[in-house]
């Protein structure tokens, strides 16, 4: 029997195809379930009979988080644990598991597409002036853009993608297809299906940024990534240019990206993530004009569970047969 901690809500929408995977894997399941009350806790012998854990969403944003993370570190026979989101490395139980030598893994990828569809999204926003059009119908006022108040066209206009991932390359391919000279920032060098014009490690991210017209943040919150753009960063851009971030809060410096958007450094933003989450009521990125806020839901799509799902039932496969797990997070 191979004990299993899930969500009941999991159990009932894929709990066919589970027993489906674990009779193809071999396995014969032992399900566990947290307890209905929240502020209960899994007795330990409940908790010794997990050898398998999976943290969905309906977990991770509802009260029975703070049970299942308690039930985690208390389930002595823990050998692997799959998470709905991708960064778990700030997680402050995690390198307690690895340390145990549990297996760790995620749902990355799963939600890349819903996210670079927004980034898509407000690119062509800003990039096309919908933000004054917007306030002036809320205002309802009649006001065509004519004459320098008219947006330029994107095409010709150079674009760095911090972060050719799943986030980054739908980005590029769609820049590419309005006519953008598309920069990408990876580790790994160039191979020819890249679809961008030049790729380049992070260092040489302040030799590019005079040239570009658009950042686009899609990066993972490393200590290499931290504060990436930040006063100086800024200066190196073209007055005028645009920001997005869908990547992570500490990735930009905020109070340097205020000041910019309020000097004309920066001509516009869409801002996904924030050092301080939700967004305080008095930051002025609220009322800044030229800005498109996002409560931390570029990734917003029905689609994101399913996909999650099929990732970890391909992991458990894998896990059956002790192969390679997708997504692994090693210390």
């Amino acid at each position: 029997m191979t004990g299993m901690l899930l969500s009941k809500g999991f159990v009932a929408t894929f709990g066919q195809q589970l027993n489906e995977v674990a009779r193809g894997a071999g396995l014969v399941l032992d399900i566990v379930h947290l307890p209905d009350d929240a502020q209960a806790r899994l007795a330990q012998a409940d908790c010794d009979r997990i050898e398998v854990a999976l943290q969905t969403r309906d977990i991770r944003f509802s009260e029975h988080y703070r049970s299942f993370v308690d039930t985690l570190i208390a389930a002595r026979n823990l050998k692997w644990a799959h998470f709905h989101s991708a960064a778990i490395e700030q997680l402050a139980f995690v390198p307690l598991l690895l340390a145990r030598g549990v297996r760790l893994t995620t749902s990355a990828g799963s939600d890349g597409e819903p996210v670079a569809q927004t980034a898509i999204t407000t690119l062509l926003m800003l990039g096309r002036g919908f933000p004054r059009w917007l306030d002036a119908q809320h205002r309802k006022r009649w006001e065509p853009v004519r004459g320098a108040a008219q947006p330029r066209d994107l095409r010709g206009q150079t674009i760095v993608i911090v972060g050719m991932g799943n986030i980054g390359n739908p980005v590029a391919r769609f820049a590419q297809a309005l006519g953008m000279h598309v920069i990408g920032i990876r580790r790994k060098l160039r191979v020819p299906e890249d679809p961008v014009h030049e790729m380049h490690t992070l260092s040489e991210l302040p030799k590019l940024l005079p040239r570009c017209d658009w950042v686009l943040l899609a990066c993972p919150l490393t200590q290499e990534t931290r504060y990436i753009i930040n006063t100086q960063t800024l200066a190196l851009m073209k007055k005028g240019a645009g920001l997005i971030n869908v990547a992570r809060g500490g990735v930009a410096d905020e109070a340097a990206v205020i000041a910019a958007l309020k000097s004309g450094q920066l001509g516009c933003a869409h801002l996904d993530v924030f050092e301080t989450e939700p967004l305080p009521a008095e930051s002025p990125l609220w009322t800044l004009p030229n800005v498109i806020l996002t409560p931390h839901t570029a990734s917003a799509s029905s689609g994101n569970v399913r996909r999650g799902a099929e990732i970890f039932f391909s992991n458990l496969e894998k896990w059956a047969r002790g192969e390679l797990l997708k997504n692994e997070h090693r210390a």
